[in-house]
This record gives structure tokens, sequence and C-alpha cells, in this order.
């Protein structure tokens, strides 16, 4: 790793040394829906709804018969709940009829799944697991653009590869938690705490900010 490297990694070690996934869940299935109920939304939003979805549906078997409707009222405070509600059922019956009812903690049959993407497929099998992936959510796309690591149009499937290819694979997980706690802590996508930051150095964000207040 290149000085720049070590200083993030060190960084964020000693500010986020217990970050992990902030989302609720019990087991492989808890962890797959609460993971595609997260895009778009905060984790703590999804944690308020789970408990009473996951009480009234515990299974894939249990869930596969609700009604897509019946399901949106558990999770209405949620955006994009239409399409949620309608992928979980979906990705409910599928797990009863092909898994019998478990979860495939395999990468490429997950991403076969309704409503299941490269980056939710990499946060359940990280959970599960312990699969190393550099799952990429909005958080870690911004730290990563403004530190410089990606250019600023870059898809989040192109990052992840980026990055994995920049740090070792046994950091992989626990800097994807940190750079999200870094992210939703000090480098906020409007006005970001860049006096509490001790990467201002490598950032393209903050030396764009210092350029305009000298003008």
């Amino acid at each position: 790793m290149t000085i720049k490297d070590e200083a993030v990694v060190s960084f964020l070690a000693k500010r986020f040394p217990d970050a992990r996934c902030s989302l609720n869940f019990s087991n492989p299935f808890e962890a797959l829906i609460a993971v595609l109920l997260s895009a778009q939304t905060t984790d703590n939003a999804v944690n308020k709804v789970t408990p009473s979805l996951f009480n009234a549906y515990p299974t894939p078997k249990e869930l596969s018969k609700a009604s897509i409707e019946e399901v949106e009222g558990y999770i209405r405070t949620l955006g994009l709940y239409h399409n949620k509600a309608k992928n979980i059922v979906l990705l409910a019956k599928e797990l009863s009829d092909k898994y019998d009812g478990e979860v495939p903690l395999d990468f490429k049959i997950l991403t076969t799944l309704p409503g299941v993407g490269v980056k939710t497929a990499n946060v359940v099998l990280a959970e599960i697991s312990s699969r190393p992936a550099f799952a990429v959510d909005t958080h870690v796309a911004r730290v990563y653009k403004r530190l410089g690591y990606v250019k600023e149009d870059l898809e989040p499937i192109a990052i992840e590869k980026k990055l994995e290819k920049v740090f070792p694979k046994d950091m992989w997980i626990s800097l994807h938690h940190r750079s999200i706690w870094f992210g939703r802590t000090i480098c906020h996508a409007i006005k970001p705490s860049c006096e509490d930051c001790e990467l201002c150095a490598y950032c393209k964000h903050y030396k764009k900010a210092q350029k305009a207040r000298k003008k």
C-alpha cells in the first residue's frame, strides 16, 4: 500500500475500531431481507420496521404466502416500499420453491434472486459467512471519490473492483464498515466535518473548498 492508503486505513481503524453492520438480524433470511430493504433508506429506518415484519413472517414460507399489500403495511415508511414489498415476496417464494427455505450462500445464486444485486449479495455474504468483499454504498462511493481513488462518474461495481485492487483482501470487510461510519459521521454529503478529519491532505473536496474560500 502507498503512504496514502496506509493513512486511510490507520485513520479509519483509529476512529471506528468497532464499526460493524448496523442492521439488526438473527439469521441469513433476516439478513437478506434487511439488506434488501436498506436500499435508498437508512439502517435505522429499516431496524424500526423489521421486528414486526419478521414476527409476522419469520420464514420464507410464511412470507411467500403474504400479499404485496400486506407486506407494504409493514414497510410503508421506507423508500421504494412498493417495489421492495414485491421483491421480498417474490424472493421468499423462490427461496421456498427452489432452496427449501434456505438462503443459498453463493454469490452467483444470490444475485439471481428477485431484488438482490451485487451490493446486497456482498453484504449478506460478508456478514453471514465472512466472504471478503468491499461492498459499495453511497457513503463508500462518496468517501473514495473525494479521496481520489475513483472518478466521479464511476459506478458502484467498478468502484468495488478498484478498491479491492488497492487494499488487502483481509481488510475489505472492516474497511467497508469503517468507511460507512466515516461517511455517516464525518464525511457527510452536505457540509462534511473536515475539521474532524485527518485525511484532508488527500481530499479533493477539501482542497476545492479551500480554493473557493481564498477567492
